[in-house]
């Protein structure tokens, strides 16, 4: 065969290959897009013991899980940890059950919030506020290198880490009073933010910067319920997020549910198409997923039905959406189906569009991609 008329062969092949992976992510069901858009949360030391969330892998596809050590609706333990064996075999269980890449997730931001206690058989971690004022840069690499290396032998990929919130207020309830800030200093908050999502990207876990457009000058908890932050919000709260994304050092954003209407005088962060969208979006021009705090809080969901908080998030620009199943009162283990309905028959009324969809499971996808 004479090398033109081969040369010409494998372009036709190429291009064939390229049509027919096209035509395949397009033929992703609906369904299939907004089951990527579910984190969820459940009960269980392993998938057999909990029946909703093998169907919601095996059948509806979740696009990922998060782990806790505690169950609040119950308040009693264990949840989905016991032991690094137990931890590292439910993980695996987790994974075979999804036929796509699946976010595994937890809350490890060291000291008082983390998940995989000594309790467990774990060493001890060091908080923000700690590793912030030491202000070295070898110890927080140390430490944060000693988190993503349990998370990489148990093969969870998604820390929600670091937080990047500004200590403005210690007394806050939510940030300063649990030491999860590394300082009131904007600069210095994103210098160590960043030297941790290096050290997390090191070891192939993926990070998210939290909580979006700020949350750590709050007198009160959005877990409990209804958050304002506009008298005491400060525009400097945005600096990390801005310096980050700059950087190209984040991999995922996740919201606040804080009300602040020196930004939207009408939603929360979380459900705030001026926040998300236009700020976010458009202003600090961050391109990849957006992620919820869990939608089951009481700043969400005491003040909103769950279809109109769904419609808005998305509609604000939200891609991935938490359910932890894990905040007081009534677990839900019917969370999935019944919100993939909901967001389905919102789509089919024209109340969210299919491009809005497509484009949040191609973002999930893309970050999927380096996993």
């Amino acid at each position: 065969m004479k090398q033109p008329l081969l040369a010409l062969l494998i372009i036709v092949f190429l291009g064939q290959t390229s049509c027919t992976e096209q035509q395949s992510a397009n033929t992703v069901s609906l369904e299939e897009q907004i089951a990527q858009m579910m984190l969820v949360g459940f009960r269980g030391l392993s998938i057999k013991e909990s029946e909703h969330i093998k169907r919601d892998l095996e059948e509806h596809g979740i696009g990922g899980v998060i782990l806790y050590e505690y169950d609040v609706p119950s308040k009693s333990r264990p949840r989905n940890i016991a032991s690094k064996e137990q931890v590292k075999k439910l993980v695996q269980e987790l994974k075979s059950a999804s036929k796509r890449p699946l976010f595994v997730a937890i809350d490890e931001e060291g000291g008082r919030i983390t998940r995989l206690k000594e309790s467990y058989g774990y060493s001890a971690s060091k908080s923000a506020q700690y590793l912030g004022a030491l202000n070295l840069e070898d110890s927080t690499r140390y430490w944060t290198g000693t988190i993503a290396d349990r998370l990489e032998e148990h093969g969870i990929n998604l820390n929600f880490a670091p937080v990047v919130d500004l200590n403005t207020n210690p007394a806050s309830p939510a940030i300063g009073k649990l030491e999860r800030s590394y300082s009131a200093d904007p600069k210095v908050v994103a210098m160590h933010a960043g030297w941790a999502i290096q050290e997390y990207r090191k070891k192939g876990v993926l990070s998210c910067i939290k909580h979006f457009p700020g949350h750590g000058s709050a007198l009160a908890d959005s877990h409990k319920g209804f958050t304002d932050v506009s008298t005491t919000w400060i525009e400097s709260e945005l600096e990390p997020y801005q310096s980050l994304i700059n950087s190209k050092t984040c991999d995922m954003i996740m919201t606040a549910h804080v009300f602040n209407e020196k930004l939207d005088a009408k939603y929360p962060a979380t459900l705030s198409s001026k926040v998300m969208g236009d700020l976010l979006r458009k202003k600090f021009g961050w391109k990849g997923v957006i992620i919820s705090d869990d939608m089951q809080m009481g700043a969400i969901a005491k003040h909103y039905g769950l279809e109109t908080a769904l419609e808005l998030a998305i509609n604000a620009g939200v891609d991935i959406l938490i359910f932890s199943n894990n905040i007081p009162g009534e677990y839900d283990g019917e969370i999935v189906p019944k919100s993939i309905q909901l967001i389905k028959d919102m789509v089919y009324d024209g109340k969210i569009s299919n491009d809005r969809i497509r484009e949040a499971y191609d973002r999930i996808m893309k970050l999927k991609g380096t996993l």
